[in-house]
């Protein structure tokens, strides 16, 4: 199927057109055929050779009616452009053709009406000339006449060639339908219609309503009248609803594939050359079906930003229309260039934006979107528009390469000078690196660190590369004071009454740790770098299993110590636990550092990776 939707000066004969082109009525009121004249959009259809089936959108032709005209030009690729001979091109012609010309239209074909009052030939050539200076270019155009039935033909063949010619649509994009008419059907509920642009609906299908988010099922589809269980883009689709709200809707709405928009209420946008200069600050903007109040604020020659009354599901690179219904001025159309601004809040920020915004042309490119936000979420770079350039660096993160090395940059530099600061306390931790950063998440964080061999993570904290963090001179005194002890008698950890007349706290022995000078194994209890791995060398010396107290005699230790380092055995996977009372040694995990001063950080074999 394909649509298109007229478009003309009011009382050109554009309804009368489309009865003589498919047999059927567009104008659906009473009030419309008592006058005469439409006043609401309009949908009628035919079957051409060669082409298949051809859907119309009839819109009204009065200048009081521009907004519903625009509700039914937005979502439509083409136009059937409709000029009387007998009256020629008149100011709603103008109008309209500004309106196809803001939105980008490029398909188009001229009928010239009333064929049988008056010599088409000079209405045809101010048209012609007119439509060629706009969007549409040069269009084919066929003289007729309603009445006589004359080049109705002709006219059937150019639209056939017009259908040929029109774009693939994308049928695996996501669903974007705007709304243009809700009705109840008894027995069945909501019917919302609206020209299904891209993608696909299926029955049984979950669509989200743009405007709450809430979700509704697809109960039944229809197109031209017929029944579907699914329909595909390009086409005029009819869609039953099924939900909590359901009869919600109205023109204007959007029903969208469930979590793949964004809905914003500010836009950055880029403006036409007829609305560029003194402007009111409240405009409406159109896009769609949908027509909602903005905000206007400039921002440099040609960009703005436009605060809406209400959200809508926006894309880079959509474009719209903006009008100042007030005015009566030529309408000019909008090209989005961003759904998530940065605020302006500082003086000069709107200047700033602007020169930033300036370098923003052609379609949506992921690299450039991904260099001015530098870090943002797949899923939102997707549901903006944007293609990414490269895979998550974590999670659904995606950084900007440059940004990325600044982060890394910055984080070595926040461990170092922590370190400094904190001589006690010489990790980082974990949450503080991602507050001092300002990022979103501790994934990040880690991500950072993965991708820098001179950082690493112990027990939540971030260190650097130093073989050893400087100690005050007071502790490293104390603590090498400890260390002769160790080094005498390694399984023997001083007491607490040695450690207080060193004047080493608990924090102090916490920081020794830190800085890998010595291994703590519990509260109070400090042993050497690399005793843990010495520990289990001994240990698997003893027959298999044995038990807590044949390991504190072999260990020549007490059992102050003897508990906690088995403990840590376990932990490190040196020793597995068998029972309440027996212990064995992990085969293979012994001798990794079966000397004093081994690992340093005291890791175990399976933290060795």
């Amino acid at each position: 199927m394909h649509v298109v939707a007229t478009a003309g000066h009011v009382d050109h004969g554009k309804s009368a057109l489309l009865r003589a082109l498919t047999g059927m009525e567009p104008d659906r009121w009473a009030e419309e055929q008592r006058r005469g004249m439409t006043l609401d959009l309009g949908f009628v259809w035919t079957r051409l050779p060669g082409a298949g089936d051809l859907a119309f959108v009839d819109v009204p032709g009065h200048e009081r009616l521009v907004g519903t005209m625009l509700a039914g030009v937005g979502p439509v690729p083409a136009v059937l452009f409709v000029v009387a001979a007998d009256q020629g091109w008149q100011p709603q012609s103008e109008e309209h053709l500004a309106v196809l010309d803001a939105l980008g239209v490029r398909h188009g074909v001229l009928a010239v009406s009333r064929g049988d009052l008056a010599d088409p030939a000079a209405a045809r050539g101010e048209a012609l000339a007119r439509i060629a200076k706009s969007s549409l270019g040069t269009v084919a155009s066929v003289a007729l006449s309603s009445v006589t039935g004359a080049g109705l033909d002709e006219l059937r063949t150019a639209l056939t060639e017009l259908v040929r010619a029109l774009p693939a649509p994308d049928p695996v994009a996501d669903v974007r339908l705007w709304v243009d008419r809700v009705f109840t059907v008894r027995g069945r509920g909501t019917v919302v219609t609206g020209t299904l642009g891209a993608g696909a609906i299926r029955v049984g299908d979950h669509l989200e309503l743009a405007r709450d988010g809430r979700p509704l099922r697809v109960r039944g589809l229809e197109t031209l009248k017929e029944p579907r269980q699914e329909v595909s883009a390009v086409a005029r689709v009819a869609v039953n609803l099924h939900g909590p709200g359901a009869g919600a809707p109205h023109r204007g709405d959007a029903l969208l594939t469930p979590g793949r928009w964004l809905t914003t209420d500010t836009v950055d946008v880029r403006l036409g050359g007829a609305l560029r200069g003194d402007l009111p600050r409240q405009l409406t903007l159109h896009v769609g079906s949908a027509a909602v109040p903005v905000t206007f604020r400039p921002l440099g020659e040609d960009t703005a930003r436009l605060r809406l009354a209400g959200p809508l599901p926006l894309r880079i690179g959509d474009v719209a229309l903006l009008r100042d219904p007030g005015r009566h001025h030529v309408p000019a159309g909008v090209t989005v260039l961003d759904v998530r601004p940065p605020p302006l809040t500082r003086r000069g920020s709107a200047a700033a934006r602007a020169r930033e915004l300036h370098a923003v042309t052609g379609p949506p490119d992921g690299a450039v979107e991904l260099r001015r936000r530098r870090l943002v979420r797949r899923t939102e770079l997707v549901a903006m528009g944007v293609r990414p350039p490269s895979d998550p660096v974590a999670g659904e993160w995606l950084a900007d390469p440059a940004h990325w090395a600044v982060l890394r940059d910055r984080l070595r530099q926040a461990v170092e000078e922590h370190a400094v600061r904190h001589p006690l306390e010489p990790g980082l931790p974990l949450e503080a690196a991602r507050q001092t950063l300002g990022l979103p998440e501790r994934c990040l964080v880690e991500a950072l660190l993965a991708a820098d061999p001179g950082l690493r993570q112990r027990d939540g904290r971030l260190y650097g590369d130093r073989a050893r963090p400087a100690l005050p001179p007071p502790v490293e005194a104390a603590v090498e004071a400890v260390r002769a002890d160790l080094a005498r008698a390694p399984f023997r950890a001083p007491e607490a009454e040695r450690l207080e007349r060193l004047g080493l706290t608990s924090r102090m022995l916490a920081a020794a740790a830190a800085a890998g000078a010595l291994l703590r194994i519990g509260d109070g209890i400090v042993l050497l770098p690399g005793a843990d791995a010495r520990a289990a060398t001994v240990l698997s010396r003893l027959e298999q299993p044995f038990t807590a107290s044949q390991a504190r005699r072999a260990l020549d230790t007490t059992r102050r110590v003897a508990i906690p380092l088995l403990e840590h055995l376990d932990r490190r996977n040196y020793t597995v636990r068998l029972d309440g009372a027996l212990r064995r040694c992990v085969v293979g995990a012994t001798g990794v550092a079966g000397v004093t001063g081994g690992s340093r950080d005291g890791r175990g074999p399976t933290d060795a990776g």
